[in-house]
C-alpha cells in the first residue's frame, strides 16, 4: 500500500490518499472504510456524442467519483472491494482518497502501517520475497524473480547466482530497520538461506554496512517450503523465531491458533466453533480465550 498526502486529526474530518497495489491491501482497506466514508477514486464513463450525420460517437472518459459510502463488500478470493453509495461529485482523475472523521487512534495506526516487528525474506531458486510483519498485517515490501540456469560445469550457474543476490541485498538494506524489527529471518528450502546470508555478511564487511554488521545476531535462518507468502506459517510456527517476537502480535495469534488446535484434538470437548456455539458458550461464561476470523467480521 503506497500512501501519499495525509491530513489527520483525531475527532475531525481527515483525509488519507491510499493506492492499493496487491490483494492484501485490498483486505485492508476494507477493515478501515465504513458506511458514511467519502471515498474519493478513479472512475470511467462512456460519454455519447451525436454527429450531425446522426451517427453516435462513444467515448470513454477517465473521472474521479466521489461517493458517500453507505455498504461496503469484501471478495476474499477475487481480492475485490465494492463499494456502494451517493455520488457527490465528479472532477478529472485523482488518486484515492478516503476522508472520514477519526474517533480514536485506532484508524490512524492502522494508515501508519509501521513498527513492524519482524521482516522476512523468503527464497528458492531465482525467486525472493520480502515482508515486513507487523500487529495487524503483512506487507509485501518487493519481489525480484531471476532465471538461474541449473547446476552443470559452464553453465553461469555460479554467476547467475551471485548476480540474484546481488539483486536482492539492496532491498532487504532498504526496508529493515534493526531500531524497529526485532530480526530479520531468511527462510528458503535447502541451503540458499544459508547461502544469502553468508554473502551478505560479507558484502557488508566490504561495504561497511554498519547495520547489518552490528546485528548478525538479530539475522536468523530457517527452513519454509517455497520462497511464496503461504510459507510465512512455516516462520511463524519456528521455535527459534517464536523466542524473538514472543511478545509481537502475530506470535500471541499463531500460539492461540496452535493452542486451539491441540486441545481440539486431545480434548475437544472444552473447544467449540460456529458462531451459536460460541455464543452459548460466551453467554454461560465459559470462555477462555476467543479467536475471530476475518470472515466472522463480514
Amino acid at each position: 500500500m503506497k500512501i501519499g498526502e495525509q491530513g489527520i486529526s483525531l475527532n475531525k474530518p481527515s483525509t488519507v490518499e491510499q493506492m492499493p497495489e496487491e490483494g492484501d491491501d485490498i483486505w485492508f482497506l476494507n477493515n478501515i472504510i465504513s458506511a458514511g466514508d467519502r471515498i474519493v477514486a478513479a472512475a470511467t464513463r462512456k460519454v455519447v456524442k451525436e454527429k450531425e450525420s446522426r451517427k453516435k460517437d462513444v467515448q470513454r472518459v477517465n473521472l474521479a467519483i466521489q461517493i458517500k459510502v453507505e455498504t461496503v463488500s469484501y471478495e476474499k478470493d477475487a481480492a475485490t472491494l465494492r463499494l456502494r453509495g451517493k455520488s457527490i461529485a465528479e472532477d478529472n482523475l485523482s488518486p484515492a482518497t478516503r476522508r472520514k472523521k477519526l474517533p480514536s487512534d485506532v484508524h490512524v495506526s492502522r494508515d501508519a502501517s509501521k513498527n513492524p516487528d519482524l521482516a522476512v525474506l523468503l527464497m528458492h531458486e531465482g525467486l525472493a520475497h520480502f515482508f515486513l510483519v507487523g500487529g495487524i498485517l503483512t506487507t509485501t515490501k518487493f519481489r525480484i524473480q531471476t532465471a538461474i540456469p541449473r547446476k552443470h560445469a559452464d553453465s553461469g550457474y555460479e554467476a547467475a547466482l551471485n548476480k540474484f543476490f546481488e539483486s536482492v541485498l539492496p532491498g532487504v538494506t532498504r526496508h529493515v530497520d534493526f531500531k524497529v524489527v526485532r530480526c530479520l529471518v531468511i527462510d528458503s528450502p535447502g541451503f540458499r538461506k544459508v547461502q544469502f546470508r553468508k554473502y551478505m555478511l560479507e558484502e557488508a564487511e566490504g561495504q561497511l554496512l554498519q547495520p547489518i554488521l552490528e546485528n548478525k545476531s538479530q539475522i536468523l535462518v530457517a527452513h519454509s517450503s517455497s520462497g511464496y507468502k503461504h510459507s510465512m506459517k512455516d516462520v511463524l510456527e519456528d521455535p527459534k523465531i517464536m523466542e524473538m517476537i514472543t511478545d509481537a502480535k502475530a506470535a500471541k495469534e499463531v500460539l492461540a491458533l496452535k493452542n486451539f488446535n491441540a486441545m481440539l484434538t486431545k480434548e475437544e470437548s472444552r473447544t467449540c466453533y460456529g458462531l451459536k456455539h460460541v455464543e452459548i458458550a460466551n453467554e454461560q461464561q465459559a470462555t477462555q480465550t476467543l479467536l475471530i476470523t476475518e470472515c466472522a467480521l463480514q
